[in-house]
């Protein structure tokens, strides 16, 4: 067959498949095979695919029409112009999160700072503020050995020295301690937010995703009520906290936040949906 042909037979499995971008995710499986990108594939359509190369292109499709996220696929995907290692066992990088960076970036000092990233995965939040803030020194906290491999490999490539990975549980307060002995300029985190009882209507590519960095408890407020309980306690007054949030829960956190003696604001994503809680420390609070 030509990778003209396989591009279509592509395009036309992902389609019956109900794929949601079945066009692009063909191409971008021709790019990885063959090394063509969309316009190359125009004026190369006619090349004939070589057995083992249209064998391989077979089988990654097949992953692709199972619903396996194309990031998986991939084994890298771009975050803030970064090619992050991704695959199974770690939450895929996503667009919508490059705004808690950009916001908690805009409000961080340009002095030297020192913060956290809770809920880490691929390292993505914490190597996204890295881009944006040189200046600040981040520890990557993760609770998964599978996706701190994903993490390791990515902090190597594009930490820059100033980002550094640890292990451990955000939901225990022995574990907040450890980490807050000292006065934290900002906490981040993009944790589990989805409510337990809503995984099972989650996209098939999505429940293929580890449920530990999706599950949020019965309400998918545990992981905010935990960073506010044993972590914030550990900043600075003054001191920057800021998550990612599912789309109608920007009222319930911010009460949250209110509560622990912190003022914040919502911002919205692209889609103009609400995305990021945001807030600065303001005074003792007792839990």
């Amino acid at each position: 067959m030509t990778l003209r042909e396989l591009y279509h037979l592509a395009r036309s499995r992902l389609w019956a498949a109900g794929v949601d971008a079945p066009a692009y995710d063909a191409a971008a499986l021709v790019q990885l095979v063959f090394g063509v990108d969309r316009s190359a594939l125009l004026l190369h359509g006619d090349r004939e695919a070589p057995p083992e190369e249209q064998a391989r292109f077979l089988s990654l499709l097949a992953r692709r029409e199972n619903r396996e996220p194309l990031q998986y696929i991939l084994g890298r995907w771009e975050f803030m112009e970064m090619p992050l290692r991704t695959g199974p066992g770690v939450l895929c990088p996503r667009e919508e999160t490059e705004l808690l960076c950009r916001t908690a970036a805009a409000a961080l000092p340009a002095s030297p700072c020192r913060g956290l990233d809770l809920c880490a995965g691929t390292g993505a939040v914490a190597l996204g503020l890295h881009r944006l803030c040189p200046q600040a020194a981040i520890t990557a906290v993760e609770i998964s050995p599978r996706a701190a491999e994903y993490a390791k490999d990515n902090i190597e490539t594009f930490g820059g020295g100033m980002v550094q990975l640890a292990l451990g549980d955000v939901l225990s307060p022995a574990t907040a301690r450890q980490f807050t002995r000292e006065p934290l300029d900002f906490i981040l985190s993009n944790p589990p937010y989805i409510a337990r009882g809503e995984l099972p209507g989650l996209q098939p590519e999505v429940q293929q995703e580890p449920a530990l960095a999706l599950d949020g408890g019965e309400d998918g407020l545990v992981f905010y009520r935990a960073i506010l309980a044993h972590w914030a306690p550990g900043l600075r007054p003054g001191g920057l906290l800021g998550v990612e949030i599912g789309e109608e829960q920007g009222d319930a956190v911010c009460r949250l936040f209110a509560g622990a003696g912190f003022t914040c604001r919502v911002e919205k994503d692209f889609a103009g949906l609400d995305r990021v809680v945001i807030g600065e420390r303001m005074f003792e609070k007792s839990f």
